[in-house]
């Protein structure tokens, strides 16, 4: 190994489960410490095929060379993180694998191209969409104004915010209309902080009916509140923290187990949820998943445990740099997902695309 000038990995294949043996962890850390580029086959020995999920040692590749579809293991972290460049290689599986409902899904920038909002010679600000912008506070102006400027660059033809650091917003974003009105959809919750009028703020919002994007210091007042009853679609917005308090378990279980961590909330909630980190997942409520067709290119294959948490199509985000990770940065997704929706996106569909213009 130490005379290596390329090294392949192929210990372990699609059906191994756990970490790597000790002497195989020994043979990896070796490989490691001789510098020469590592090339994994299929995907990195020690990462789940199926989840991503890395349980003890494994390798990090420079390049997996995977066969026949992607692995849901290779487009999610902690599994991500240690592929690599991936390139997949056609083996013919196509026949086998037509109608086989994938486990995880990338969108193509064609894809998301055909889905964003295109106004009409016929359209005005109304009928493009208004997204009203619950959000900021006193003590956390700013994330009024970047939510609001998310929401403007979304597609909807007017933004209406409801807030007390109006005049913060009016100083950036002249155009907003600022007070109550009709909307298409919400977005709440970025920047609420503590003020005593947010739970009534978030509660207006979900009271409208509309499609409501909820993030933030929303997610945490997102238990019993008024107008609960009359609610529309949800979409949640939380990083693995916010998701971990949710759920009622410890971030670094959320971080570990990502696919299975978004899955649980979206079938627990009733509502579209994306999980932030270093994979953006998106899942739909139960009889709201996103079918995604067969695999093929950009598509996660594989076979399916069957888990009492096993749901439809989970989205993966494709692109995105952990340079988005600044404060402020969620605001702005939150209010872009919640302008997409107000323009007549689906819940999955906005989230999905909000995702992927955030990470150009």
């Amino acid at each position: 190994l130490a005379r290596a000038a390329l090294v392949l990995d192929g210990i372990t294949g699609i059906g191994g489960r756990g970490g790597l043996r000790p002497e195989a962890a020994e043979l990896v850390r070796t490989a490691a410490g001789a510098g020469a580029p590592v090339v994994a086959v299929d995907l990195p020995s020690g990462v789940d095929a199926d989840t991503g999920e890395v349980e003890g040692e494994a390798v990090t590749a420079d390049v997996t060379v995977t066969f026949g579809a992607y692995k849901p293991g290779l487009l999610i972290d902690p599994g991500r993180s240690r592929a690599g460049v991936v390139r997949l290689v056609d083996i013919g599986l196509g026949p086998e694998l037509a109608g086989v409902e994938p486990v995880a899904r990338a969108r193509h920038h064609h894809e998301i191209a055909a889905l964003l909002p295109v106004p009409g010679p016929e359209s005005d600000k109304y009928r493009r969409g208004v997204v009203g912008v619950a959000a900021g506070s006193e003590q956390y102006p700013g994330a009024a104004v970047l939510a609001v400027s998310g929401a403007l660059r979304g597609g909807a033809g007017a933004v209406r915010y409801v807030g007390p650091p109006a005049d913060a917003v009016l100083a950036r974003h002249p155009e907003v209309l600022v007070g109550a009105g009709r909307v298409q959809a919400w977005v709440a919750g970025p920047g609420f902080g503590d003020a005593p009028e947010a739970r009534e703020r978030l509660a207006a919002a979900l009271g409208d009916g509309v499609p409501t994007v909820v993030d933030a210091d929303g997610l945490r007042m997102l238990g019993p509140v008024p107008g609960a009853g009359t609610r529309g679609p949800l979409v949640l917005t939380p990083h693995a923290g916010e998701a971990a308090a949710l759920l009622g378990v410890a971030r670094a279980d959320v971080e570990a187990s990502r696919l299975a961590s978004v899955r649980r909330l979206a079938r627990e909630t009733g509502a579209t949820v994306l999980l932030k980190g270093s994979t953006t997942l998106i899942a739909a409520p139960p009889g709201e998943e996103d079918a995604g067709g067969g695999p093929g290119p950009g598509r996660a294959g594989g076979h399916r445990r069957q888990d009492p948490l096993d749901g439809g199509t989970v989205l993966v985000n494709p692109n995105g740099t952990g340079w988005l990770a600044t404060a402020g940065s969620g605001d702005v997704l939150a209010g872009l997902i919640g302008s997409l929706l107000a323009a007549g996106l689906a819940p999955v569909d906005a989230a999905a695309t909000g995702a992927y213009l955030h990470g150009l």
